[in-house]
């Protein structure tokens, strides 16, 4: 077996086992890019062997995809994809686990209108509002891995000759997951274990408010009573831990929906439905992003936000030390799975319900009377750097030291 061979076989096999959890006699549905078939064949043999029951592949094509925002007519983006919903709503609610292996090329519908691009999220997000509220809460396993594509890779390595972009970004993405290990589960367990430390002790300050300094922000963001921080594994309904992102690096939990307040600048472009937004600012005003600029992208942030009555409010703040794997990798990956995971981020759009003490079983209402926002959307841009200084302001009204330059102070 190559070099290459070997790694691949640890990725498909962290993605089954620690991912998704992959259980005996359970289903599973694996949403792939064409440009992963081999990862993703190799994912579906080891489901088989973990004991799944039926495993279920739906494919996608960014050339495919490409051609219908070009040629097809306007109506079909405000078309909801109820069927397709439908049918993973029923395996989901069944206690289906759900691979994800995707491979967005981030500059895949540069120059289509933006208003079929906001049509095309909205009527995607309609469709699949109840199979969000069981993502989001937690209730059954679901897992996000990434493979190369051509169009990905130039972008992340535009000096390298074009023949070894693809490879440079696997031996990347290897790295980061740590497939370059012999013994790639057991560094995951320790990894997972150290996330889980630092929850702990952020659970147990229970601050009452963050306020985050830097060049061009200055935010303060209260969080709700009894609130929870998560970060590596989660359980779902059945009492199966998974660990839904691959990589991880990030604790994260979420923001009290009118108690945001001031400005915060981005760190990093956000690569957001095929565009880039970039050098983009936010200020918000009892919760809500009420201004919003972009020195690139700008109809399509303040489109963002616009999304729906929840769109303009914050739905998740994580943190993550600017000396991280991701970030010490020097890279720009326009892929919010990698570079939320190299700095410290927010979310415009819906929060995760498992964020407070007993959360993933209460309703909507009960929810937004608790202070968690609501939206189709949940977009994750950049804020920290390593001029990032983060503080806990605790029950008294005291600051505590959180965050020194981009580093955990504590």
């Amino acid at each position: 077996m190559s070099d290459f061979a070997k790694k691949l076989d640890r990725y498909a096999e962290l993605i089954v086992k620690i991912g998704a959890s992959v259980q005996r006699g359970q289903t599973v549905v694996v949403n792939a890019s064409l440009d992963g078939a081999e990862l993703t064949r190799l994912v579906v043999k080891k489901c088989y062997e973990a004991g799944a029951y039926n495993v279920k592949v739906f494919w996608t094509d960014e050339t495919v995809t490409r051609l219908k925002y070009d040629l097809a007519p306007d109506d079909a983006f405000r078309e909801e994809p109820k069927w397709q919903a439908a049918e993973k709503l029923e395996l989901a609610r069944a206690g289906a686990a759900t691979i994800n292996i995707m491979s967005d090329n981030p500059d895949l519908l540069s120059g289509v209108p933006g208003s079929r691009i906001a049509d095309a999220q909205l009527a995607a997000g309609r469709a699949m509002q109840e199979y969000r509220v069981l993502s989001r809460g937690f209730k059954f396993s679901w897992n996000i891995a990434t493979t190369p594509s051509k169009g990905w890779a130039d972008k992340v390595f535009p000096e390298a000759p074009e023949a070894e972009r693809i490879g440079l970004l696997w031996d990347t993405i290897f790295k980061l997951v740590r497939a370059d290990r012999e013994d790639t589960l057991a560094a995951w367990e320790e990894h997972l274990s150290n996330l889980k430390r630092r929850a702990d002790i952020l659970n147990a300050k229970q601050y009452r408010a963050l306020r985050y300094a830097a060049p061009g922000t200055d935010l303060t963001i209260e969080l709700p009573r009894d609130h929870i921080w998560l970060g590596g594994r989660k359980q779902n309904a059945d009492g199966i831990w998974f660990v839904p992102n691959l990589p991880t690096e990030e604790l994260y939990t979420a923001p009290k929906r009118d108690g945001v307040r001031g400005r915060v600048s981005s760190t990093k472009p956000l690569s957001y439905a095929g565009q880039i937004i970039e050098d983009f600012t936010l200020e918000f005003e009892e919760g809500r992003a009420v201004r919003t600029s972009a020195a690139r992208g700008a109809d399509a942030l303040a489109r963002l936000v616009q999304m729906d009555e929840g769109a303009a409010y914050l739905g998740e703040v994580a943190l993550v030390p600017h000396r991280s794997p991701i970030s010490d990798s020097g890279l720009l990956f326009y892929k919010t799975l990698f570079d939320e995971n190299a700095s410290c981020h927010l979310a415009v759009g819906g929060a995760y319900s498992s964020c407070i003490a007993g959360g993933a079983d209460m309703s909507q209402e009960e929810l937004s009377a608790r202070g968690l926002n609501n939206s189709t959307v949940h977009t994750d841009f950049m804020v920290g750097s390593g001029e990032l200084d983060i503080f806990g302001v605790t029950a008294d009204g005291g600051e505590e030291q959180v965050f020194t330059k981009g580093a955990w102070a504590f």
